[in-house]
């Protein structure tokens, strides 16, 4: 042993060593307690202490105080770090000489990275809520010991990174709370914890507030109607001749709607006239049309819906022109997904191709080719696949032509004037297997 008489006693070297270990493990628990604190899942935290957990309630406080918290696990992580490693340098320099102080920068650094890093970092990470829970009163308690100097600390912090140009609390969300929400919901997803349909549904409830009654109304050319005037017995025959309920009627031109027809009001009408439909009048039990504006957002449609008890509305742009109409049930799919009953006509929209592509109608939303096929077309832009085409041609295509854009392969296969028809919509790697469902 070199300078045996002139260091430290031999008992003082196991003490020492004892102090080293010591260290190793404070600064193990405050990068767990780190680690676990930012990751641990504050909905499950919001829950347990709605439950009475007073850990939880400690978590729920400490990640209120993020900055402060982490402030004091830095702290006490470099203060059990410099001493350790002090107290290494110390031991080794009594063992082997001047090169101890060598030694004790690389086995400190071994020690440090494996034991006080690694280790306690990745057992944090696979079990946050529980080592939260247990850690979280200790560090409340740190934080409270310290919280002076912490403060000191955070004031110089906010100051040099003004002077950086550096604003802290502007700019903090870059997603909105919603779009965070949706991207949790789809990592979770693609993780295999939620399935595909559940992410759909709770996707759409967010969706209410950013899509508008423009983007899921039934246009005006695809709107069957009713000529008010008509003798009453053809109009008859067109009500039970749809598949709809509610159907609006005009007079005069076909954009002058009068009023919505409801099939059971016929029904109880033509009861009452004995079964006879030459003696209904039709202007009797017409209902009065409900006009809304297209840029009513769905969640407000929603709540008109269910206050004025009814399920049906027009659609006006912004000079007062029937754009479409808009029901009940196209808001409830955005939701839960297209709704079926024993007299809907299935409409075949989306025909899939064995490529991996579909063949589509031009006037089928985006949105519901990307809930069928899974896919990620934008739809902020053009409510249709025909729409989102000449959106991003500048143009309206011919026939035949053939685009590429957002990683996918659009070809017009078929044209009606100014109108796209028929597309063959196709990814530009089509993945072999299919999503889970």
């Amino acid at each position: 042993m070199h300078g045996l008489d002139a260091g430290l006693p031999p008992i003082d070297i196991w003490v020492t060593i004892f102090i080293v270990l010591l260290c190793i493990l404070l600064s193990a628990f405050f990068s767990a307690s780190e680690t676990a604190l930012t990751a641990a899942s504050r909905a499950r935290m919001h829950t347990l202490e709605k439950e009475g957990d007073k850990r939880a309630a400690l978590v729920n406080r400490l990640l209120r105080q993020r900055n402060r918290m982490i402030g004091a696990v830095v702290l006490g992580a470099t203060l059990v770090n410099i001493g350790g490693s002090a107290f290494m340098t110390t031991v080794l320099v009594f063992l082997t000489g001047e090169r101890g102080a060598v030694y004790a920068t690389i086995l400190m650094t071994a020690l440090l990275l494996v034991f006080a890093e690694v280790l306690p970092k990745t057992l944090a990470i696979n079990r946050p809520d529980r080592i939260s829970l247990a850690v979280a009163k200790t560090i409340a308690m740190f934080v409270s010991i310290f919280g002076p100097l912490l403060a000191g600390v955070e004031f110089i912090v906010r100051g040099v990174l003004k002077m950086a140009g550096v604003e802290l609390g502007h700019g903090r969300w870059i997603l909105s709370p919603y779009d965070e929400l949706k991207s949790a919901v789809d990592i979770l997803h693609d993780e295999g914890n939620v399935e595909r349909s559940a992410r759909d549904m709770f996707g759409g409830v967010l969706d209410l507030q950013v899509l508008h009654v423009g983007d899921v109304m039934i246009h005006r050319t695809k709107m069957r109607t009713i000529d008010a005037d008509l003798p009453p017995e053809q109009i008859v025959r067109e009500v039970l001749a749809s598949p709809y309920t509610r159907m609006p009627l005009w007079r005069d031109r076909p954009d002058n709607f009068i009023g919505v027809l409801h099939s059971k009001d016929l029904l109880r009408a033509l009861d009452a006239a004995n079964a006879d439909p030459t003696k209904l009048r039709i202007d009797d039990i017409v209902l009065e049309p409900w006009f809304v504006p297209e840029a009513t957002t769905l969640e407000d449609q929603l709540q008109a819906f269910l206050k004025r008890k009814t399920h049906f509305a027009l659609v006006v742009d912004e000079y007062g022109e029937v754009m479409g109409l808009v029901t009940l049930e196209d808001i409830l799919e955005e939701i839960v997904g297209d709704i079926r009953d024993e007299h809907d006509v299935a409409v075949q929209g989306v025909r899939p191709q064995a490529d991996g592509g579909v063949v589509v109608d031009g006037a089928v939303p985006v949105r519901d080719l990307n809930r069928v096929m899974a896919w990620s077309l934008p739809d902020e832009e053009a409510t249709t696949v025909a729409g989102l085409v000449i959106h991003e041609a500048r143009a309206i295509p011919e026939a035949g032509q053939v685009f590429a854009f957002h990683s996918f392969r659009f070809e017009v296969m078929r044209k009606t004037r100014n109108r796209i028809t028929v597309l063959k919509v196709t990814p530009a790697h089509p993945h072999p297997t299919l999503e889970r469902k």
